[in-house]
């Protein structure tokens, strides 16, 4: 890709419908800097100390409050999680990274903020909008037999060729489930968060006058990976 040419990718999708897989696989293909929402905002849980807050307007969130929604499977504060993310991409845009957004945004609060934010940096005609879509049984079944490695967050796609694997092929490390987060109880509380707080974005978005591409996220990883990049006319 022409590196003066601007562009955003930005992919929607329930639990489980791949979003994290297809984001990865286009940021190698289009050379864009994959922006991992929930990697962003699981490395800050890691790095705040006990008590940690920070201050949005006239209201602390505390991380250790945060924590505890998100492994309950319920989505962050809103302003919490626009904080971290607008604060990434202002950084990664003085970088010139072109981006890939999996998971972000997640709530309307999120999106009229980070779309803004979007626009004004990289322009309207260069966000894409994907909706990846997948059933509830699907999404259900993907996220409790997901697995990621231990040392670099990996996600070892489920299938008969992986189900006995122990050990990260890309690193050695061992192979973990995220303990609460991908339990199935859990995943119908964030299946219904996504009904419930995510998918109003987009008609958000469409207001906004972006295109949003619907994709059956169902099938083999290369299929959906070929529909996308259809659907994106790149």
């Amino acid at each position: 890709m022409n590196q003066n040419k601007k562009l955003v990718i930005i992919l929607i999708g329930a639990p489980g419908s791949g979003k994290g897989t297809q984001a990865g696989l286009l940021a190698e293909k289009l050379s864009l800097y994959y922006f991992e929402t929930s990697k962003i905002i699981e490395e800050a849980f890691n790095k705040a100390g006990k008590g940690e807050f920070v201050r949005i307007g006239r209201k602390k969130y505390f991380f250790e409050k945060e924590k505890k929604l998100w492994q309950e499977g319920i989505l962050c504060s809103p302003p919490f999680v626009t904080y971290l993310v607008t604060e990434k991409i202002k950084e990664l845009f003085k970088m010139n990274e072109n981006l890939i957004l999996a998971g972000s945004p997640r709530t309307l609060y999120e999106g009229e903020r980070v779309v803004l934010l979007l626009e004004k940096l990289y322009g309207k005609k260069n966000i894409k909008i994907v909706l990846i879509e997948v059933s509830a049984k699907e999404s259900i079944f993907r996220n409790s037999h997901r697995r990621i490695c231990q040392l670099m967050r990996h996600p070892i796609l489920y299938s008969k060729e992986t189900k006995n694997l122990k050990i990260c092929p890309l690193d050695g490390s061992k192979l973990i489930r995220r303990k609460g987060l991908d339990d199935p109880e859990t995943i119908k509380v964030r299946l219904k968060e996504y009904k419930e707080r995510t998918l109003p974005l987009i008609e958000y978005f469409k207001l906004r006058g972006l295109k949003v591409k619907k994709v059956n996220g169902e099938g083999s990883v290369a299929k959906v990976f070929d529909r996308i990049l259809k659907s994106l006319k790149l």
